[in-house]
């Protein structure tokens, strides 16, 4: 007997050491369809099912047809989240989730259809068919809006780099490409003047430069039309941004020959923008001076100084206007009022500034005297 119950415990333990070592787990299949709220297929998605009882992930991509699959999914509770890309999956940005879903030891299909699940959260938020509709119709407008301003920004980097090369064509043709992918935009307008406009001097066919310059005008005026729309009162950068937008259509008209024009536009870059009204002044005395219109070009650098009293090029300016004026009695030229302080002027505020000698040249012309203290060392004081 004693031999038999020691055989007997012998077998038994062979057999322990014959049992696994670990329990086999329980695993199923998943599978299913991505759609989004148009119906078309999810391609390229990322679907995640996390295990809400170990913390297992399975990361699953959809193939061209917006499926999914994948073996050996261990069974249990599974929160699934379907994300457009890996990026939005690491911004945690789910287009939808599902959550306690069980994964049986047999096919478990789960798929994403956007748009009925929408109908049925809005359902659950007591929306209307309508509401869901406008809801709808705002995100597929957003989602186009943030498609179009992509492809005009990559036109607008390819425009200005073509344009800083000084290649003006390729310029030209990429922004009118982007104006055909929307017309609404004011800021493609006014870059596509810009390219017209600094393009004309290319042109050896005095004709094709005044054509460059006509697009030009044209291009900007479109600018100033939209903008105008925008226009927000509230907004100080929208006011700037006109201005610039008159300015440079004013120094188009300029130089176009459209004298009248320009001095209009630069008046309403200057209302548009009162903060820098300063610099369309100048611009609007730079016109009447290269057409010869001394009084005006003087009144128009007067305000240009009260604007700002310490721009040197003002006066420097306003002296060459008013030596315009000048006389001769006899062997001497005599100046107006007011001409020789104007280029001392310039001089005090920038006594090596670019038009130093020329200044110093015409207060002699008119025989004064340059003043500055420039290099000069101070008088000590008295004691």
């Amino acid at each position: 007997m004693k031999k038999y119950f020691a055989f007997l415990g012998c077998a038994m333990l062979l057999l322990g050491l014959c049992a696994p070592l670990l329990f086999a787990q329980a695993v199923g299949t998943v599978k299913g369809l991505c759609r989004d709220p148009q119906g078309n297929p999810i391609v390229d998605g990322i679907v995640v099912w996390a295990n809400t009882d170990n913390g297992q992930k399975y990361v699953l991509k959809t193939n061209k047809k917006g499926e999914y699959f994948s073996l050996g999914v261990v069974a249990g509770s599974y929160t699934v989240s379907l994300y457009k890309s890996a990026d939005d999956m690491k911004a945690n940005k789910d287009l939808f989730h599902f959550n306690k879903f069980q994964v049986a030891v047999d096919e478990n299909t789960l798929d994403f259809d956007l748009k009925k699940q929408t109908e049925d959260t809005a359902k659950g938020q007591g929306m209307t068919p309508e509401q869901l509709k406008a809801i709808q119709e705002a995100q597929e407008k957003q989602k186009k809006e943030v498609n179009t301003v992509k492809a005009l920004n990559e036109k607008l980097a390819a425009a200005k780099a073509a344009t800083d090369a000084g290649d003006y064509e390729t310029a030209i043709a990429d922004l009118n490409q982007a104006n055909q992918m929307d017309a609404t935009r004011d800021l493609i307008w006014f870059k596509l003047g810009d390219a017209y406009r600094l393009s004309a001097p290319k042109q050896t066919d005095p004709a094709e430069k005044q054509t460059r310059l006509d697009d030009a005008v044209e291009a900007y005026q479109k600018a100033v039309q939209l903008k105008q729309a925008a226009t927000n009162d509230k907004d100080p950068n929208s006011a700037a941004n006109l201005a610039a937008y008159y300015n440079n259509l004013a120094e188009a008209y300029a130089k176009a020959g459209k004298t009248d024009d320009a001095l209009k536009t630069y008046a309403q870059a200057a209302e548009a923008d009162p903060t820098h009204a300063g610099q369309y002044y100048f611009n609007t005395g730079a016109v009447l001076t290269n057409a010869g219109k001394v009084d005006d070009a003087i009144a128009a650098f007067d305000k240009v100084i009260a604007a700002d009293p310490n721009r040197a090029d003002a006066y420097y300016w306003k002296g060459v206007n008013m030596i315009g004026k000048a006389t001769l009695q006899g062997d001497k030229m005599v100046a107006p009022p007011g001409t020789a302080e104007a280029f001392q002027k310039y001089l005090d505020l920038q006594p090596t500034g670019t038009y130093a000698d020329a200044a110093k040249q015409m207060l002699a012309s008119i025989g004064a005297t340059v003043e500055t203290g420039f290099g000069k060392k101070k008088a000590p004081p008295k004691k």
